[in-house]
Protein backbone atom coordinates (compact mmCIF):
# COMPACT_ATOMS: atom_id res chain seq x y z
CA UNK A 1 0.00 0.00 0.00
CA UNK A 2 1.40 3.39 -1.00
CA UNK A 3 1.93 6.17 1.51
CA UNK A 4 -0.93 8.35 0.24
CA UNK A 5 -3.29 5.38 0.30
CA UNK A 6 -2.27 4.59 3.88
CA UNK A 7 -2.84 8.20 4.87
CA UNK A 8 -6.29 8.23 3.26
CA UNK A 9 -7.22 4.95 4.95
CA UNK A 10 -5.95 6.25 8.30
CA UNK A 11 -7.99 9.43 8.04
CA UNK A 12 -11.07 7.42 7.07
CA UNK A 13 -10.59 5.16 10.08
CA UNK A 14 -10.15 8.17 12.32
CA UNK A 15 -13.48 9.54 11.11
CA UNK A 16 -15.24 6.22 11.67
CA UNK A 17 -13.75 5.58 15.07
CA UNK A 18 -14.29 9.15 16.20
CA UNK A 19 -18.02 8.55 15.81
CA UNK A 20 -17.92 6.06 18.68
CA UNK A 21 -19.55 7.43 21.81
CA UNK A 22 -16.57 7.43 24.14
CA UNK A 23 -16.18 11.09 25.01
CA UNK A 24 -14.62 12.00 28.34
CA UNK A 25 -17.09 12.66 31.14
CA UNK A 26 -14.55 13.85 33.70
CA UNK A 27 -12.62 17.11 33.88
CA UNK A 28 -8.90 16.23 33.64
CA UNK A 29 -8.30 18.30 36.78
CA UNK A 30 -10.34 15.72 38.69
CA UNK A 31 -7.98 13.04 37.48
CA UNK A 32 -4.83 14.67 38.83
CA UNK A 33 -3.25 14.34 42.23
CA UNK A 34 -3.13 11.57 44.81
CA UNK A 35 -6.80 10.55 44.51
CA UNK A 36 -8.02 10.76 40.91
CA UNK A 37 -11.67 10.18 40.06
CA UNK A 38 -11.98 6.77 38.40
CA UNK A 39 -15.19 5.90 36.50
CA UNK A 40 -16.48 2.45 35.61
CA UNK A 41 -14.41 0.67 32.98
CA UNK A 42 -15.81 0.18 29.49
CA UNK A 43 -14.84 -2.40 26.89
CA UNK A 44 -14.61 -2.19 23.09
CA UNK A 45 -14.03 -4.51 20.17
CA UNK A 46 -12.14 -1.63 18.57
CA UNK A 47 -11.07 1.17 20.90
CA UNK A 48 -12.28 4.61 19.86
CA UNK A 49 -9.35 6.56 18.41
CA UNK A 50 -8.88 10.27 17.97
CA UNK A 51 -5.70 11.91 16.70
CA UNK A 52 -4.92 15.29 15.19
CA UNK A 53 -3.34 15.50 11.76
CA UNK A 54 0.39 16.16 11.86
CA UNK A 55 1.62 19.34 10.16
CA UNK A 56 5.11 20.89 10.25
CA UNK A 57 6.01 24.03 12.15
CA UNK A 58 5.87 27.02 9.81
CA UNK A 59 8.84 29.35 9.59
CA UNK A 60 8.90 31.43 12.74
CA UNK A 61 6.28 29.32 14.53
CA UNK A 62 7.14 27.94 17.94
CA UNK A 63 5.43 26.64 21.07
CA UNK A 64 3.87 29.02 23.57
CA UNK A 65 5.38 29.49 27.01
CA UNK A 66 4.09 30.71 30.37
CA UNK A 67 4.44 34.35 31.38
CA UNK A 68 7.99 35.38 32.19
CA UNK A 69 9.58 32.81 29.88
CA UNK A 70 10.96 32.70 26.35
CA UNK A 71 11.53 29.83 23.93
CA UNK A 72 14.01 29.36 21.11
CA UNK A 73 14.80 26.61 18.62
CA UNK A 74 18.38 25.40 19.00
CA UNK A 75 18.31 22.54 16.47
CA UNK A 76 16.13 21.37 13.60
CA UNK A 77 16.20 18.85 10.77
CA UNK A 78 16.63 15.92 13.14
CA UNK A 79 15.04 12.48 12.70
CA UNK A 80 12.64 11.93 15.59
CA UNK A 81 14.67 13.33 18.49
CA UNK A 82 13.59 11.46 21.60
CA UNK A 83 16.00 12.25 24.41
CA UNK A 84 18.32 15.11 25.31
CA UNK A 85 21.24 14.75 27.71
CA UNK A 86 23.56 17.54 28.86
CA UNK A 87 27.24 16.67 29.26
CA UNK A 88 29.49 18.31 31.89
CA UNK A 89 30.92 20.76 29.32
CA UNK A 90 27.35 21.79 28.33
CA UNK A 91 27.37 19.91 25.03
CA UNK A 92 23.97 18.33 24.38
CA UNK A 93 23.44 14.78 23.15
CA UNK A 94 20.27 13.96 21.22
CA UNK A 95 19.02 10.40 20.72
CA UNK A 96 17.18 10.14 17.40
CA UNK A 97 15.00 7.08 16.85
CA UNK A 98 11.54 5.91 15.94
CA UNK A 99 11.50 2.27 16.90
CA UNK A 100 12.98 -0.88 15.37
CA UNK A 101 12.46 -1.25 11.64
CA UNK A 102 10.54 -4.52 11.86
CA UNK A 103 7.44 -4.97 13.96
CA UNK A 104 5.09 -7.94 13.84
CA UNK A 105 1.36 -7.30 13.54
CA UNK A 106 -0.74 -9.99 15.19
CA UNK A 107 -4.23 -8.44 15.14
CA UNK A 108 -6.15 -6.15 12.77
CA UNK A 109 -6.57 -3.69 15.63
CA UNK A 110 -2.80 -3.19 15.81
CA UNK A 111 -2.60 -2.37 12.11
CA UNK A 112 -5.41 0.18 12.46
CA UNK A 113 -3.85 1.70 15.57
CA UNK A 114 -0.48 2.05 13.86
CA UNK A 115 -1.90 3.80 10.81
CA UNK A 116 -4.07 6.11 12.88
CA UNK A 117 -1.20 7.14 15.14
CA UNK A 118 1.14 7.82 12.22
CA UNK A 119 -1.29 10.37 10.81
CA UNK A 120 -0.30 12.66 13.71
CA UNK A 121 3.33 12.79 12.61
CA UNK A 122 4.62 9.81 14.58
CA UNK A 123 5.61 7.92 11.43
CA UNK A 124 8.81 8.19 9.44
CA UNK A 125 12.28 6.75 9.85
CA UNK A 126 14.25 7.57 12.96
CA UNK A 127 17.89 8.57 12.87
CA UNK A 128 19.19 5.51 14.77
CA UNK A 129 22.02 7.75 15.92
CA UNK A 130 23.14 10.20 18.57
CA UNK A 131 23.87 13.78 17.56
CA UNK A 132 25.92 16.29 19.54
CA UNK A 133 24.88 19.95 19.78
CA UNK A 134 27.49 22.56 20.75
CA UNK A 135 27.01 26.27 21.28
CA UNK A 136 29.93 28.05 19.59
CA UNK A 137 30.28 31.57 18.30
CA UNK A 138 26.72 32.53 19.09
CA UNK A 139 25.12 29.57 17.29
CA UNK A 140 24.40 25.89 17.80
CA UNK A 141 26.40 23.40 15.74
CA UNK A 142 25.39 19.80 15.00
CA UNK A 143 27.93 16.98 15.00
CA UNK A 144 27.33 13.28 14.20
CA UNK A 145 28.37 11.72 17.51
CA UNK A 146 27.49 8.01 17.41
CA UNK A 147 26.18 6.27 14.29
CA UNK A 148 24.22 3.07 13.76
CA UNK A 149 22.53 2.49 17.09
CA UNK A 150 19.41 0.32 17.18
CA UNK A 151 16.76 2.83 18.27
CA UNK A 152 18.66 4.61 21.06
CA UNK A 153 16.70 6.23 23.88
CA UNK A 154 18.28 6.52 27.34
CA UNK A 155 21.70 8.20 27.76
CA UNK A 156 23.89 8.52 30.86
CA UNK A 157 27.51 9.45 31.56
CA UNK A 158 29.49 8.06 34.50
CA UNK A 159 33.12 9.10 34.62
CA UNK A 160 34.56 8.47 31.15
CA UNK A 161 31.89 5.94 30.19
CA UNK A 162 28.88 6.88 28.11
CA UNK A 163 25.92 4.52 28.46
CA UNK A 164 23.23 4.17 25.81
CA UNK A 165 20.05 2.11 26.17
CA UNK A 166 18.96 0.87 22.75
CA UNK A 167 15.83 -1.07 21.84
CA UNK A 168 17.42 -4.35 22.89
CA UNK A 169 20.67 -3.74 24.76
CA UNK A 170 22.62 -1.56 27.17
CA UNK A 171 25.82 -0.35 25.46
CA UNK A 172 28.84 1.53 26.79
CA UNK A 173 31.27 3.75 24.90
CA UNK A 174 34.54 5.43 25.91
CA UNK A 175 34.05 9.19 26.27
CA UNK A 176 36.56 12.03 26.18
CA UNK A 177 35.31 15.47 27.17
CA UNK A 178 35.18 17.85 24.22
CA UNK A 179 35.18 15.25 21.45
CA UNK A 180 32.54 15.66 18.77
CA UNK A 181 32.44 12.05 17.59
CA UNK A 182 32.88 8.57 19.03
CA UNK A 183 34.20 6.10 16.48
CA UNK A 184 35.05 3.28 18.89
CA UNK A 185 32.58 0.41 18.70
CA UNK A 186 30.20 0.19 21.59
CA UNK A 187 30.40 -2.72 24.01
CA UNK A 188 27.13 -4.48 24.84
CA UNK A 189 27.01 -4.75 28.62
CA UNK A 190 23.74 -6.67 28.82
CA UNK A 191 20.82 -7.57 26.61
CA UNK A 192 17.50 -5.83 27.27
CA UNK A 193 14.04 -7.22 26.49
CA UNK A 194 13.50 -6.82 22.75
CA UNK A 195 12.46 -9.43 20.24
CA UNK A 196 10.14 -9.41 17.25
CA UNK A 197 7.25 -7.65 19.01
CA UNK A 198 9.03 -5.09 21.22
CA UNK A 199 5.80 -3.16 21.75
CA UNK A 200 7.34 -0.55 24.06
CA UNK A 201 10.78 -0.34 22.50
CA UNK A 202 11.98 2.79 24.33
CA UNK A 203 14.37 2.04 27.19
CA UNK A 204 14.79 4.87 29.68
CA UNK A 205 18.03 5.04 31.63
CA UNK A 206 19.36 6.53 34.89
CA UNK A 207 22.66 6.03 36.70
CA UNK A 208 22.94 5.79 40.46
CA UNK A 209 24.65 8.79 42.09
CA UNK A 210 27.88 6.82 42.52
CA UNK A 211 27.72 5.34 39.00
CA UNK A 212 27.79 1.74 40.19
CA UNK A 213 24.26 0.89 39.02
CA UNK A 214 22.16 1.65 35.95
CA UNK A 215 18.38 1.69 36.13
CA UNK A 216 16.53 0.79 32.95
CA UNK A 217 12.82 1.37 32.38
CA UNK A 218 11.35 -1.40 30.21
CA UNK A 219 7.76 -1.10 29.01
CA UNK A 220 5.28 -3.92 28.53
CA UNK A 221 4.98 -5.92 25.32
CA UNK A 222 1.24 -5.31 25.07
CA UNK A 223 -1.68 -3.38 26.48
CA UNK A 224 -2.80 -6.10 28.95
CA UNK A 225 -0.81 -9.26 28.05
CA UNK A 226 -2.78 -10.00 24.87
CA UNK A 227 0.49 -11.26 23.37
CA UNK A 228 0.77 -13.79 26.19
CA UNK A 229 2.34 -13.52 29.61
CA UNK A 230 5.49 -15.15 28.24
CA UNK A 231 6.13 -12.07 26.10
CA UNK A 232 6.30 -9.96 29.27
CA UNK A 233 9.41 -11.51 30.79
CA UNK A 234 11.39 -8.75 32.57
CA UNK A 235 9.03 -6.15 31.13
CA UNK A 236 6.71 -3.55 32.67
CA UNK A 237 9.56 -3.12 35.10
CA UNK A 238 12.61 -1.15 36.12
CA UNK A 239 15.77 -3.23 35.93
CA UNK A 240 18.87 -2.58 38.02
CA UNK A 241 22.11 -3.33 36.15
CA UNK A 242 25.50 -3.63 37.83
CA UNK A 243 27.84 -1.35 35.88
CA UNK A 244 30.90 -3.49 36.52
CA UNK A 245 29.52 -6.91 35.59
CA UNK A 246 26.33 -6.32 33.58
CA UNK A 247 24.37 -8.53 35.96
CA UNK A 248 20.79 -7.36 36.34
CA UNK A 249 17.69 -7.87 38.44
CA UNK A 250 14.14 -6.58 38.57
CA UNK A 251 14.14 -3.55 40.88
CA UNK A 252 10.38 -2.85 40.66
CA UNK A 253 7.54 -4.27 38.56
CA UNK A 254 3.94 -3.76 37.50
CA UNK A 255 4.78 -0.44 35.78
CA UNK A 256 3.27 -0.66 32.29
CA UNK A 257 5.72 1.74 30.63
CA UNK A 258 8.09 3.47 33.07
CA UNK A 259 10.13 6.28 31.59
CA UNK A 260 11.65 9.64 32.53
CA UNK A 261 13.61 8.05 35.39
CA UNK A 262 14.99 10.68 37.79
CA UNK A 263 16.28 11.10 41.35
CA UNK A 264 14.05 13.41 43.38
CA UNK A 265 16.50 15.95 44.88
CA UNK A 266 15.03 16.32 48.39
CA UNK A 267 14.30 12.70 49.25
CA UNK A 268 16.88 11.07 46.98
CA UNK A 269 14.22 8.57 45.87
CA UNK A 270 13.85 7.12 42.39
CA UNK A 271 10.89 8.55 40.46
CA UNK A 272 9.33 7.70 37.11
CA UNK A 273 6.46 8.73 34.88
CA UNK A 274 4.31 5.83 33.71
CA UNK A 275 2.05 5.31 30.69
CA UNK A 276 -0.94 3.27 31.84
CA UNK A 277 -3.22 0.88 29.91
CA UNK A 278 -5.76 1.71 27.18
CA UNK A 279 -9.07 0.56 25.70
CA UNK A 280 -11.38 0.94 28.70
CA UNK A 281 -12.54 4.48 28.07
CA UNK A 282 -11.46 8.07 27.61
CA UNK A 283 -11.25 8.51 31.38
CA UNK A 284 -9.27 5.36 32.18
CA UNK A 285 -6.58 4.88 33.14
CA UNK A 286 -4.82 8.01 34.43
CA UNK A 287 -1.12 8.09 33.61
CA UNK A 288 0.97 8.96 36.62
CA UNK A 289 4.29 9.83 38.21
CA UNK A 290 5.45 8.05 41.30
CA UNK A 291 8.30 7.27 43.60
CA UNK A 292 9.50 3.74 42.96
CA UNK A 293 10.08 1.36 45.84
CA UNK A 294 12.63 -1.42 45.62
CA UNK A 295 10.75 -4.73 45.15
CA UNK A 296 7.53 -2.74 44.73
CA UNK A 297 4.68 -3.97 42.52
CA UNK A 298 2.45 -1.34 40.89
CA UNK A 299 -0.43 -3.40 39.52
CA UNK A 300 0.06 -4.00 35.80
CA UNK A 301 -1.60 -5.92 34.28
CA UNK A 302 -3.90 -7.19 37.03
CA UNK A 303 -4.96 -3.89 38.54
CA UNK A 304 -4.59 -0.16 38.04
CA UNK A 305 -4.08 2.80 40.31
CA UNK A 306 -3.57 0.56 43.27
CA UNK A 307 -6.06 -2.26 43.62
CA UNK A 308 -8.70 -1.48 40.95
CA UNK A 309 -8.96 -4.87 39.23
CA UNK A 310 -8.79 -5.05 35.43
CA UNK A 311 -11.40 -7.69 34.66
CA UNK A 312 -9.98 -8.28 31.16
CA UNK A 313 -6.85 -9.98 32.45
CA UNK A 314 -7.15 -13.75 32.77
CA UNK A 315 -6.38 -15.58 34.91
CA UNK A 316 -6.73 -13.05 37.74
CA UNK A 317 -4.06 -12.69 40.41
CA UNK A 318 -5.70 -11.47 43.62
CA UNK A 319 -2.49 -12.21 45.49
CA UNK A 320 -0.62 -9.65 43.39
CA UNK A 321 -3.48 -7.14 43.41
CA UNK A 322 -3.33 -7.17 47.19
CA UNK A 323 0.31 -6.05 46.98
CA UNK A 324 -0.23 -3.36 44.34
CA UNK A 325 1.13 0.04 45.39
CA UNK A 326 -0.98 3.11 44.68
CA UNK A 327 1.00 5.70 42.64
CA UNK A 328 1.84 9.07 44.18
CA UNK A 329 0.31 11.43 41.63
CA UNK A 330 -2.06 11.00 38.69
CA UNK A 331 -1.64 13.30 35.70
CA UNK A 332 -4.97 12.49 33.96
CA UNK A 333 -5.83 9.90 31.35
CA UNK A 334 -3.93 9.11 28.16
CA UNK A 335 -1.55 12.09 28.18
CA UNK A 336 1.39 9.72 27.48
CA UNK A 337 4.09 11.19 29.75
CA UNK A 338 7.57 10.44 28.45
CA UNK A 339 9.87 12.98 30.07
CA UNK A 340 10.49 13.96 33.71
CA UNK A 341 12.82 16.66 35.00
CA UNK A 342 13.25 17.86 38.57
CA UNK A 343 14.28 21.46 38.15
CA UNK A 344 17.22 22.56 40.31
CA UNK A 345 18.41 25.61 38.36
CA UNK A 346 18.44 29.31 39.16
CA UNK A 347 17.36 30.67 35.78
CA UNK A 348 13.67 30.08 36.47
CA UNK A 349 13.45 30.16 40.29
CA UNK A 350 9.65 29.94 40.28
CA UNK A 351 10.00 26.31 39.14
CA UNK A 352 12.86 25.25 41.41
CA UNK A 353 12.21 22.05 43.33
CA UNK A 354 9.25 20.99 41.23
CA UNK A 355 8.96 18.56 38.32
CA UNK A 356 8.50 19.24 34.61
CA UNK A 357 6.64 16.49 32.74
CA UNK A 358 6.40 16.21 28.95
CA UNK A 359 3.12 14.83 27.61
CA UNK A 360 3.41 13.22 24.18
CA UNK A 361 -0.36 13.36 23.82
CA UNK A 362 -3.38 11.06 23.62
CA UNK A 363 -4.51 8.97 20.65
CA UNK A 364 -7.60 7.30 22.12
CA UNK A 365 -9.34 10.02 24.12
CA UNK A 366 -12.04 12.52 23.21
CA UNK A 367 -11.28 15.35 23.56
CA UNK A 368 -7.53 15.11 23.16
CA UNK A 369 -5.33 15.36 26.23
CA UNK A 370 -1.68 16.18 26.82
CA UNK A 371 0.50 17.68 24.04
CA UNK A 372 2.34 19.98 26.45
CA UNK A 373 5.07 20.32 29.04
CA UNK A 374 3.61 20.95 32.47
CA UNK A 375 5.04 21.51 35.95
CA UNK A 376 4.05 20.14 39.34
CA UNK A 377 5.07 21.71 42.63
CA UNK A 378 6.85 19.49 45.18
CA UNK A 379 6.98 19.95 48.95
CA UNK A 380 9.01 17.68 51.22
CA UNK A 381 9.71 15.35 48.33
CA UNK A 382 6.04 14.94 47.36
CA UNK A 383 3.91 16.49 44.57
CA UNK A 384 1.18 18.92 45.64
CA UNK A 385 -1.53 20.94 43.95
CA UNK A 386 -2.62 20.96 40.30
CA UNK A 387 -0.27 20.79 37.31
CA UNK A 388 0.61 24.09 35.65
CA UNK A 389 0.99 24.26 31.85
CA UNK A 390 4.39 25.73 30.95
CA UNK A 391 4.96 24.94 27.26
CA UNK A 392 1.91 24.58 25.01
CA UNK A 393 0.98 25.23 21.39
CA UNK A 394 2.15 21.88 20.05
CA UNK A 395 -1.54 21.25 19.39
CA UNK A 396 -3.59 23.85 17.53
CA UNK A 397 -6.41 25.52 19.44
CA UNK A 398 -9.07 23.69 17.40
CA UNK A 399 -7.37 20.33 18.18
CA UNK A 400 -7.31 19.43 14.49
CA UNK A 401 -3.56 19.66 13.90
CA UNK A 402 -0.42 18.89 15.86
CA UNK A 403 2.94 20.47 15.06
CA UNK A 404 5.16 18.80 17.61
CA UNK A 405 5.31 16.09 20.26
CA UNK A 406 7.42 16.72 23.38
CA UNK A 407 9.47 13.82 24.72
CA UNK A 408 12.82 14.13 26.51
CA UNK A 409 13.66 16.93 28.97
CA UNK A 410 17.00 18.14 30.32
CA UNK A 411 18.46 21.17 32.10
CA UNK A 412 21.58 22.86 30.75
CA UNK A 413 24.29 24.50 32.86
CA UNK A 414 22.61 27.91 32.59
CA UNK A 415 19.33 26.56 33.94
CA UNK A 416 17.52 26.45 30.61
CA UNK A 417 15.15 23.55 29.95
CA UNK A 418 15.67 21.60 26.73
CA UNK A 419 12.79 19.78 25.03
CA UNK A 420 13.09 17.09 22.37
CA UNK A 421 10.27 17.58 19.85
CA UNK A 422 9.64 14.19 18.27
CA UNK A 423 7.27 15.05 15.40
CA UNK A 424 8.69 18.57 14.96
CA UNK A 425 12.22 17.14 14.58
CA UNK A 426 13.57 20.02 16.67
CA UNK A 427 15.09 20.85 20.03
CA UNK A 428 13.59 23.77 21.98
CA UNK A 429 15.15 25.72 24.84
CA UNK A 430 13.03 27.48 27.50
CA UNK A 431 14.48 30.10 29.83
CA UNK A 432 13.48 33.29 31.61
CA UNK A 433 12.44 36.22 29.46
CA UNK A 434 15.05 38.95 29.24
Amino acid sequence: MKNHQRALLALTLVALLSSCDDSSQIDPKKQTGADPELPKAQNFLLPPMKVPQGIPWKTGEMPKVADGLKIEKIAEGLKHPRQVYVLPNNDVLVAESNGPAKKLIFRPKELIMGMVQKSSGKGGEGGNRITLLRYTGGKWEKHPFIARVNSPFGIQLTGNTLWVASADSLIKYPYQEGETQITAPGEVVTALPGGPINHHWTKSLLASPDGSKLYVGVGSNSNITENGIGAEDRRAAILEVDAATGASRIYASGLRNPTGLQWEPQSGKLWAVVNERDEIGSDLVPDYMTSVQEHGFYGWPYSYYGQHVDERVKPPRPDLVEKAIKPDYAISSHVAPLGLLFYTGDNMPQYRGGAFVSEHGSWNRKPLNGYQVMWVKFENGKPVGLPQPVVTGFLTDDQKHVRGLPVGLAMDKQGGVLIADDAGNSIWRVSKAE
